[in-house]
């Protein structure tokens, strides 16, 4: 029976591995639609959500089948729970790719962004691109230190994203109403990315190490960990 179960496990692990990396290409995709109006960029990744929803149905059906059948306890409990909630977060992941998309696509051929935005969103997309590429390391090797490195740096994301707001409020603002709902959405968007990538780096934490993900480190206001 436990080999039985290891075998279904790693089959539920390779799923989740593959949906981490379609997540990644859903993101730099989705720069690629907003930072360069490249629309056909922006349908790849609205296409290639339908894999991802895929994907965690799959997940979903394997974990139940696991829980009903193998009644697993201790660590193998928590990395069956665990899986799931990656799941769903990884889903999110790519609905809030495939929204930045849709928004690049809908203003096409011109940017949803004002020029005075496009550094601050290339900032930003560069953090998540690296983000992503750390998120799919992590999964890989149920890596903890890249998993707290990602929360740790979480702030740097929190702080462009404050800067979205300060340009759409400043003086130098240029940009059409229709660019300036952009900005606020989009910057969100942004945002909420970030925060499900410290989501699911605090549940592998707790999958490697059994330790709360609400109590994973933080910086204080100084950038030191608390």
């Amino acid at each position: 029976m436990r080999v039985i179960f290891d075998e279904e496990l790693k089959a539920v692990a390779d799923d989740l591995d593959r949906m981490v990396q379609d997540v990644r290409k859903a993101i730099n995709g989705a720069g690629e639609a907003l930072l360069k109006q490249d629309v056909e960029a922006a349908q790849s990744v609205i296409d290639g959500d339908i894999e991802i929803d895929a994907l965690e149905s799959s997940i979903i059906d394997q974990c139940v089948r696991l829980l009903a059948k193998q009644n697993p306890v201790a660590t193998d409990l928590r990395v069956v729970v665990s899986t799931l909630r990656l799941a769903a977060t990884f889903e999110r992941m790519g609905d809030l790719a495939k929204h930045i998309a849709e928004s690049a696509r809908r203003a096409y051929p011109e940017s949803p962004l004002p020029d005075e935005a496009k550094e601050l969103f290339g900032e930003m997309y560069q953090f998540l691109s690296k983000t992503a590429d750390r998120l799919v390391a992590m999964l890989q090797d149920r890596d903890a230190k890249t998993a707290e490195q990602i929360i740790l740096d979480d702030d740097v994301l929190d702080n462009l994203h404050h800067k979205t707001f300060e340009l759409a409020l400043s003086d130098q603002w240029t940009g059409t109403r229709q660019q300036l709902i952009d900005v606020v959405l989009l910057g969100r968007f942004l945002e909420r990315l970030g925060d499900h990538a410290v989501s699911a780096s605090r549940r592998v934490v707790y999958i490697v190490s059994g330790f709360d993900p609400s109590k994973a480190p933080t910086r204080d206001e100084d950038g030191a960990v608390e």
